[in-house]
């Protein structure tokens, strides 16, 4: 396949960037969307460039690290796809494709592809966990949960915290990553006790962190590699409620 690049450089956070034009002649329709950047800096390497700065990690679409926006949509065109997971049979011979950082003032630019997502660690921070002794494990079944309340938490769990739910929102909100984080504890047994002050507390923090709000256009949940669902927006904001009118 030949492929027509525009990609977004930025030396650093500080400085101006700009999309520039690569061209690739030897895809392979097999290959990753980030084996075909790979096969870009590999040329960029022989010609004596700076390589394209991108996150990725394990590559199974599983760690959330890799995002991008291609052609104006955060993963690509793939359905419940991360970029990494994103094949180039996505595309055809001869295509242009424009590659460009998530953008939001929550996530700034490191450099060329790679943005700062630490603003979803401090959230998490916040109120992402639940207390408990530390003693010997619990025997597994001394607290049972039902298969609806455990298939609903897993549901939320399933986030990978990759933000694109940020990038796809005209507010750059992070309600869809809160809530998934918010919903996966309060709806198991273990979470419910300090649901009250979690729900604040991350809400507090999402704000803190400059997202903007939440209104309800589902653009993230079309995006989501995990196709989290809105309804998990829903649940906290009745958590929120119901934690400030102290019910």
């Amino acid at each position: 396949m030949e492929l027509n690049l525009r990609i977004w450089r930025q030396d650093g956070p500080d400085t101006p960037g700009q999309l520039v034009n690569y061209h690739l002649n030897n895809a392979d329709p097999g290959m990753s969307f980030l084996e075909m950047l790979d096969a870009v800096n590999e040329q960029l390497i022989n010609n004596g460039q700076r390589v394209i700065e991108f996150d990725h990690d394990c590559r199974e679409g599983i760690c959330g690290s890799c995002g991008m926006v291609i052609n104006g949509r955060p993963h690509g065109p793939a359905q419940g796809s991360s970029t990494c997971q994103l094949h180039m049979r996505s595309f055809q011979n001869g295509d242009q494709i424009t590659i460009e950082p998530f953008r939001a003032s929550a996530f700034p630019i490191i450099r060329d592809l790679k943005v700062d997502r630490s603003a979803f660690d401090r959230i998490i921070d916040s109120g992402g966990y639940i207390s408990t002794n530390i003693a010997a494990a619990p025997e597994a079944n001394s607290i049972l949960i039902s298969k609806d309340e455990a298939s609903h938490a897993f549901d939320a769990a399933a986030c990978i915290g990759c933000g694109a739910c940020v990038a796809s929102c005209k507010n750059a909100s992070a309600a869809l990553f809160t809530s998934a984080k918010v919903t996966h504890l309060v709806n198991l047994p273990q979470g419910k006790v300090e649901r009250s002050t979690r729900v604040v507390q991350m809400v507090n923090q999402m704000d803190t962190e400059g997202f903007g709000a939440c209104s309800f256009t589902e653009a993230c949940e079309a995006v989501c590699p995990q196709q989290i669902s809105v309804s998990h927006i829903a649940q906290m904001n009745w958590e929120y409620n119901r934690a400030k009118l102290g019910m």
